[in-house]
């Protein structure tokens, strides 16, 4: 029989393909500004705030916050780490200076915030159950609010009846990234990776839900100019998703 252990490694890597597959989707979109040297109407936003919460969990999955994370360290780790690339691409093409500078104080204060948060996990708490809780929390609103992100083009979809903007594969990773993150945190019972990620399962079943009522009303490619896609996350998700 297959130990409760090893149940939970097999979903936990499960969990981590899914999520590294979150955290490249927007690799077409710098693929276009790098191929027209221009970052046009994307905004860095999105994946500023994945590095922060990327940060979170990373500290939640640390053997001194709790023990036997690993996998939510690794993901989240090279998660940071395509976030950042993310931004340095943006960076480096903004010709118009339109977010430049934002995207350095943005991180700036990330760094100052999670610095702060740190110190206070390990100076004020000693114990893994209080560390996990105060580290915990932060990490459930940053990763609902990230699942929650793509939701924001709700009332475009259903004012255009077009889900031109809101991309399938995007919904549909979401769904199954907060699925497997649940079921991850059932194994083992962790409420706090429990909270968010069903939370966030939810809201990916009514992204597909969405997409299926306003598919067909949907216009055709080709029949209109194409806009660069609304929907900027960087997985988002994703994943922290952990």
């Amino acid at each position: 029989m297959v130990s409760a252990e090893a149940a939970r490694n097999v979903v936990g890597i499960i969990g981590n393909v899914i999520s590294f597959g979150l955290f490249l989707s927007p690799v077409p979109t710098f693929y276009r500004i790098c191929k027209k040297k221009d970052v046009e109407e994307f905004q860095p936003y999105p994946y500023a705030a994945t590095v922060l919460n990327c940060l979170f969990w990373i500290l939640y999955g640390l053997p001194v916050v709790k023990p036997d994370s690993t996998l939510v360290v690794t993901i989240n780790s090279v998660g940071l780490v395509f976030e950042l690339i993310y931004l340095s691409i943006f960076c480096v093409f903004d010709t118009q200076n339109k977010g430049r500078k934002k995207v350095f104080l943005v991180l700036f204060g990330e760094v100052i915030f999670m610095a702060a948060i740190v110190a206070t996990t390990f100076l004020a708490f000693h114990t893994h159950a209080r560390r996990t809780l105060f580290v915990g929390v932060f990490c459930d609103i940053f990763n609902i609010l990230m699942y929650a992100s793509p939701l924001t083009i709700v009332k475009k979809v259903v004012t255009t009846k077009s889900v031109e903007f809101m991309p399938l594969s995007l919904s549909l990773a979401n769904f199954l990234n907060g699925c497997v993150w649940t079921a991850y945190a059932l194994i083992r019972f962790d409420i706090f990776m429990l909270v968010s990620n069903g939370i966030g399962a939810f809201f990916g079943f009514l992204q597909l839900v969405l997409y299926a009522f306003y598919y067909k009303s949907t216009p055709k490619r080709g029949s209109q100019d194409v806009k660069p896609s609304e929907i900027q996350l960087s997985a988002s998700d994703a994943a922290s998703r952990a």
